[in-house]
């Protein structure tokens, strides 16, 4: 699959061949892709999130009143949840709200997404991304020109010092390394934006794929259904 190739003028800059096993899914699973969504937002959740229990509250843990002969429930503690003041019965611990999933599974939503901004036509590749000069302003109307709006741009393996600095109170637009590439900032982007440094890291990353037979079955049954 060939894609044309832009500058940041937007003039053509050749083309370039795009990997099949990375970009050519058309059966784009949102299953895999929601897995995968679950799995990042879980794992950056902080999980500071707490609540005193009986043991760390300063109330007194002075018998209330005798056990028998007052007429009322039997009660040994203001530490108890059923008082005001007392401490919260079940609550929110710290703890890592994350959980596991396989790298395969990783590796195989990261394709889709990736497949599915081709799909969509919303997958641009760039020759390079710098700059001579931080200028915010400049950088806005550049983009602006692209209509890059609401745009995840992978650079490279490094961000450029420039481009970074002008684009980070652009907002909507995200900039990256190759290293924070990921499923959900690609989903929540209306553009995707690549170098050529950047698509060749990913392609030597994730070409090498082959898909299980039911991946080819599934594959095979929408085309025939198309």
């Amino acid at each position: 699959m060939k894609l044309s190739v832009i500058k940041l003028d937007g003039k053509a800059s050749g083309d370039v061949e795009l990997s099949d096993a990375v970009f050519g899914i058309t059966d784009i699973r949102g299953d895999i892709l929601a897995r995968y969504v679950n799995w990042q937002l879980a794992k950056r959740r902080a999980g500071t999130h707490k609540v005193q229990t009986r043991n760390e509250n300063s109330r007194t843990g002075k018998k209330m009143y005798k056990q028998k002969g007052t007429g009322g429930a039997r009660h040994g503690s203001r530490r108890a949840p059923q008082f005001v003041g007392g401490s919260r019965a079940f609550g929110p611990i710290v703890r890592d709200h994350g959980f596991s999933l396989p790298k395969k599974v990783r590796a195989l939503a990261l394709r889709h997404a990736l497949s599915s901004k081709v799909v969509a036509g919303d997958l641009v590749v760039v020759d390079s991304i710098s700059l001579k000069d931080a200028k915010t302003a400049g950088l806005r109307e550049t983009l602006g020109k692209l209509g890059w709006t609401r745009t995840l741009i992978i650079a490279g393996p490094e961000v450029d010092t420039n481009f970074s600095l002008a684009a980070r109170n652009i907002p909507m637009v995200n900039v990256l390394p190759n290293a924070g590439l990921n499923v959900y900032d690609i989903l929540r982007a209306d553009k995707l934006v690549l170098t050529k440094a950047a698509l060749e890291a990913i392609e030597a990353t994730y070409a090498d794929y082959k898909p299980s037979r039911s991946e080819v079955a599934r594959s095979q049954a929408v085309k025939g259904a198309a």
